[in-house]
């Protein structure tokens, strides 16, 4: 099974002057919604695919991701997290904050043939901070490239 991309983006420039900057990315995962959402919600595939973490699909609930500390960036490898908004296979958006962010993950699933079309906004960056900078431009890369493989191939496993 193969995965279709959309030229991801990321949002900032003089038309957004006012406005924060995101990481924009589209992809068609060749998988139902209800997978999908498995994957976006259930602890610990979302820890194979993205990080270890104590995540409920619980509006209010308050978790952690855990990751590798780049104490260069004074990140200590903490993201702490809550659940913002939930709609069941339709809708998953958390606070991201840590290393310097106070940010937004939303993913939104919407079904497109017999698979589901996968948009993923990470929102909130302020490229006048050069933490936030830094963390954009390695983040952007990062959630266009391994984040959507590693979510690929947990979805491609037996269920």
């Amino acid at each position: 099974m193969t995965s279709e991309r959309r030229a991801p983006e990321n949002r900032a420039g003089p038309e957004d002057e006012d406005e924060d900057a995101s990481i924009e990315v589209d992809e068609f995962l060749p998988h139902p919604p209800a997978k999908v959402w498995r994957a976006l919600t259930d602890p610990a595939l979302l820890g194979r695919w993205l990080m270890p973490n104590d995540f409920r699909p619980v509006v209010g609930h308050r978790f952690t991701f855990t990751t590798r500390p780049i104490p260069s960036a004074g990140f200590d490898g903490t993201i702490p997290c809550r659940v913002l908004d939930l709609d069941e296979e339709r809708l998953l958006r958390i606070s991201w904050n840590g290393g310097g962010l106070d940010t937004t993950v939303t993913w939104r699933l919407v079904p497109e043939g017999r698979g589901t079309r996968l948009f993923v906004r990470h929102a909130g960056f302020d490229l006048d901070d050069p933490v936030q900078s830094y963390a954009f431009r390695g983040m952007g890369s990062g959630w266009r490239s391994h984040v959507m493989r590693s979510l690929l191939r947990v979805l491609a496993e037996p269920a």
